[in-house]
């Protein structure tokens, strides 16, 4: 007859401890206390069950962490890496938007919750957009921490109704904003921003980060390796987008001509900065772009009733600047184009190859590269 594999307690039970596949705060691993009174093969089979349920990552202890407090530490601990503007909208989706989820046991988390985040917010699709993105985030991740089931994403994240958002769609400039650049009566710092962002396509963050260090006069470039970010009112330096953000960009001779006249005057300060000299804040920035697109629909024919240029943004002037770029593809490369602008091959691809198929003669062309 087999050895029985554990033995009866005087209280009549037999007891063993077992890891559930969880860690306690020190490190070491946690045992849940299994008992039986009945055998110890009995006792044998718990285990065992117990065993194949923190194999297959199906073992969930149980815990009271309310659903907000885990999202506030997967984003402490798991996000801390993110930029800023990524912490600052995951941070104001948990307090703002999952808020009502306050009393809620991250355990009893359910899909009628995260339809009512998005049902909350449906007039705004990008807003919908972010909150879907967090929410499955924060349920993939309390998966990983085994304090949800393995089939919680499916249960919870699945089936979710959500408005469509749709990106603002990208657009260059228009003849007429291009042609009045030159004509608009602007301020020397106004004009430099301007010149910047038309002349190299900078990002807005880009630009706002140069200093006349970056500038080299001899071979007529400018070299971009940083970013300044809003948050709050006040800026912050930061690293450039992604890698391929570090740059040299060529000067135009217009934005050379200038800039020879204008970069002495800033010392060791920032380009652009405030009219006090001061670090440019988010308030002064608004208030410099503001008057930019009044000048220029002044210097258009436009008034303040009727204005003729609308919807102008930085980033119009970056998109105007690939666009014109693509527009002479072969004379220059996809893949040098991506290099100006800091993006990946792939990025110019999905957004201008329609500019690439309107240049396209698929007959004259096929006619000249085939025939006898």
């Amino acid at each position: 007859m087999a050895k029985a594999k554990y033995k009866r307690g005087k209280d009549g039970f037999f007891r063993t401890k077992i890891w559930d596949g969880t860690y306690n705060a020190d490190g070491t691993k946690h045992r849940k206390n299994l008992s039986s009174d009945k055998s110890s093969a009995d006792l044998e089979r718990q285990v065992n069950a117990l065993k194949n349920q923190v194999a297959q990552a199906a073992y969930v202890p149980p815990a009271d962490i309310l659903f907000p407090d885990y999202a506030r530490q997967w984003l402490k601990v798991y996000k801390a890496s993110c930029g800023d503007k990524t912490i600052e909208m995951y941070d104001r989706i948990i307090e703002k938007h999952l808020a009502f989820l306050d009393s809620v046991r991250l355990q009893d988390i359910q899909r009628i919750h995260f339809q009512q985040a998005i049902n909350n917010a449906m007039e705004h699709p990008r807003t919908c957009e972010q909150i879907s993105l967090t929410f499955r985030q924060i349920v993939k991740s309390a998966i990983r921490d085994r304090l949800l089931p393995q089939g919680a994403f499916e249960l919870v994240c699945e089936g979710i109704t959500s408005p469509r958002y749709r990106a603002p769609e990208k657009r260059p400039l228009t003849p007429l904003e291009r042609a009045v650049i030159p004509k608009t009566d602007f301020s020397p710092r106004e004009r430099c921003f301007v010149y910047l962002i038309y002349g190299c396509g900078l990002r807005r963050e880009e630009a706002l980060a140069l200093k006349p260090s970056d500038i080299d006069w001899g071979r007529r470039t400018i070299r971009i390796s940083r970013a300044l970010i809003f948050l709050d009112n006040n800026g912050k330096i930061k690293e450039t987008k992604s890698a391929n953000g570090v740059r040299e960009i060529p000067m135009p001779s217009f934005l050379s001509a200038f800039l020879q006249s204008y970069a002495p005057g800033c010392g060791d300060g920032h380009l652009i900065r405030k009219l006090d000299g001061g670090a440019i804040t988010k308030s002064s920035y608004r208030k410099m772009w503001e008057s930019i697109i009044r000048k220029m629909n002044a210097a258009a024919g436009g008034t303040k009733a009727s204005p003729i240029i609308c919807d102008l943004t930085a980033h119009v002037f970056r998109h105007n600047y690939c666009t014109q770029l693509c527009y002479h593809i072969p004379e220059i490369s996809i893949k040098k184009v991506a290099q100006l602008m800091g993006d990946t091959e792939r990025m110019v691809l999905d957004v201008y190859n329609h500019i690439l198929e309107e240049r396209e003669n698929t007959v004259e062309t096929v006619e000249n590269a085939i025939h006898f």
